[in-house]
C-alpha cells in the first residue's frame, strides 16, 4: 500500500491512498484489515467461510474483463519487450483496439 503512486485530481493536493481496497479472500486476515484501517482505507475483502465471492464480484468483473481482452493479444500477456517505451506502445495499441472493436459493436 506504501508504493501506490499519488493519485492526481483536478483540484487540490493529490491524494495519496484510495477511499477503499477490493479484495479476494486470499488477502483475509485481521493483520490486514488493521493495516488498511490504520491508512484510513476502508477494506472491502470478503471473509473465509462467511461471505460469498458473488458481492465483490460486480466490482472485480470489469477489471478482470479488461484483463482478459489485452491478453487476447499474445505480445502483452508475456512481455517480450525490454524497453518500457516499446511496452506502454504496444499497451495503447491493445486498448486501441479493445475500443475500436466496442465502437464497432454498437454501431453495426
Amino acid at each position: 500500500m506504501d508504493a501506490i503512486p499519488p493519485i492526481k485530481q483536478p483540484a487540490g493536493p493529490p491524494r495519496r491512498r484510495p477511499d477503499k481496497l477490493h479484495a479476494d479472500k486470499a488477502y483475509d486476515s485481521r493483520d490486514r484489515r488493521a493495516a488498511l484501517r490504520r491508512r484510513g482505507i476502508t477494506p472491502r475483502i470478503a471473509r473465509k467461510g462467511i461471505e460469498s465471492k458473488t458481492k465483490l464480484g460486480r466490482h472485480r468483473w470489469v477489471i478482470e474483463r479488461a484483463f482478459a481482452w489485452l491478453h487476447r493479444n499474445r505480445r502483452l500477456l508475456v512481455r517480450y519487450e525490454r524497453r518500457d517505451d516499446l511496452h506502454a506502445a504496444f499497451l495503447h495499441l491493445g486498448s486501441a483496439l479493445i475500443c475500436w472493436h466496442f465502437a464497432a459493436d454498437l454501431f453495426c
